[in-house]
Order: structure tokens, then C-alpha cells, then sequence
């Protein structure tokens, strides 16, 4: 790992120290995940367009998507808006989180021009797009499909970028081993291989739907 700003705060001009723990930070953050998640399932469950149930995929994609979309506009949102939210002396809870995340890269921090980048896509697209396709499932929209199909690229892109150019510049954005392994792969390896799966699972389904209109024409 190379050098970090965490290495040495004076590098961060004005940086505050967190004032809460790991534990205070991530406690809050997975209960509201869970309320999220639990909340959508419980919901869905009762949700019969044309007069059928949603399936289990389609009721867990609406949780994942609930999810997503919730994290990206609230979480990432304040990211994106409160560049100072290292240097506060009455940090907030989100303030808190960012610096704690920061921990396993720095970029945020540094307001990396490429991360925010990511950030904003994520922000003003992704998570827009992904909670209009809670609404699209749970309504079975036509365009159901086409729009997970859609912002599930939006993912494989952001993140293909966000690791593409941290490898470029020797992934050195880390303060330890652990922070870079949980928090720079684990905390955001999911926004790769689960769109990657809803994508592969939309495409095929698309792929069937006009296989089955074309018929129709044919006859």
C-alpha cells in the first residue's frame, strides 16, 4: 500500500478525527439495510398486479433494487453535495461514515475527480433508475426488463471505472490490507457481480420475449 492521507493527518487540512466507532458506524447503517430489505419483501408479498403474486425473483429483485437505490441517492447523495464533510466540528452521522469508508480509499477525501465522477452517475442515474424499477416490477410494466437490463450496465460501468482507474494508479488508496480487502473490494464487489447476474437474467429474458413475438407474426 502507498501512502495514505490517514498516514498523516496533516495532509488533510483541517481534518476532524472520527468521533464514533466501527461499530457505531456500521450498526445503524445495517439496521437500516435490513429495514429497507425486510420493509420491500414484506410489501411485495401483498402486491398482486393483474390479479397474480409477484415471484420470489421478482420480490428479491425489488429488495436489491430498493436497496441499491435507497444506498446511491441518500448515502452517496450526501457525499456528493458536502465536500467538507471531513472537516466539520460537529460531524454528523453521514459525515462520520464517509470518513470511516475514506479509510479504504482515500479518493473521497481528495475529491478525486474520477470517483466523483462515478459518484455522480451513481447518484443522479443509477439511483433514480433503481428505484423506478421497484415500481416497474411491482407494476409489471412492459419495460420491466429493459430498464434493469439498462441501469445494470449503468453499474458494471461505474464500477469498471471506479477499479479500472484505481488500478491504474497502484491501488494505493488504502490505509492497511483490511481496509482495502473489506471496504474498497468487499463493500463494493456486489455492485459488480449482482447487476452482472440481473443483467445476464434480463438479456435472456428479453432475448425469449421476441423469440415469442416473432412467432406469433409468423403464423
Amino acid at each position: 500500500m502507498g501512502a495514505h492521507p490517514y498516514s498523516s493527518l496533516e495532509d488533510l487540512p483541517g481534518y476532524v478525527p472520527p468521533r464514533l466507532s466501527l461499530f457505531e458506524i456500521a450498526g445503524p447503517f445495517l439496521g437500516a439495510s435490513l429495514l429497507v430489505l425486510a420493509t420491500v419483501w414484506l410489501l411485495s408479498g401483498t402486491v398482486q398486479p393483474h390479479s397474480r403474486r409477484l415471484s420470489k425473483a421478482d420480490r428479491l429483485l425489488m429488495c436489491w433494487w430498493a436497496f441499491t437505490g435507497v444506498t446511491h441517492v441518500l448515502f452517496q447523495g450526501f457525499f456528493l453535495f458536502t465536500p467538507d464533510f471531513f472537516t466539520r466540528n460537529n460531524p454528523n452521522y453521514f459525515d462520520e461514515l464517509w470518513k470511516e469508508y475514506s479509510k479504504g480509499d482515500s479518493r473521497y477525501v481528495a475529491r478525486d475527480t474520477a470517483t466523483l465522477t462515478v459518484e455522480g452517475i451513481m447518484v443522479l442515474l443509477q439511483g433514480p433508475g433503481s428505484l423506478f424499477a421497484v415500481y416497474a416490477i411491482a407494476s409489471r410494466k412492459s419495460y420491466s426488463l429493459v430498464l434493469q437490463f439498462a441501469v445494470s450496465l449503468g453499474h458494471l460501468y461505474g464500477n469498471t471505472v471506479y477499479y479500472t482507474t484505481a488500478y491504474l494508479d497502484g491501488f494505493n488508496f488504502s490505509a492497511s490490507q483490511f481496509y482495502f480487502w473489506v471496504y474498497f473490494i468487499g463493500a463494493n464487489s456486489s455492485w459488480f457481480l449482482i447487476p452482472l447476474l440481473i443483467a445476464r437474467r434480463s438479456w435472456k429474458k428479453i432475448c425469449v420475449a421476441i423469440h415469442q413475438a416473432e412467432k406469433v407474426k409468423t403464423k
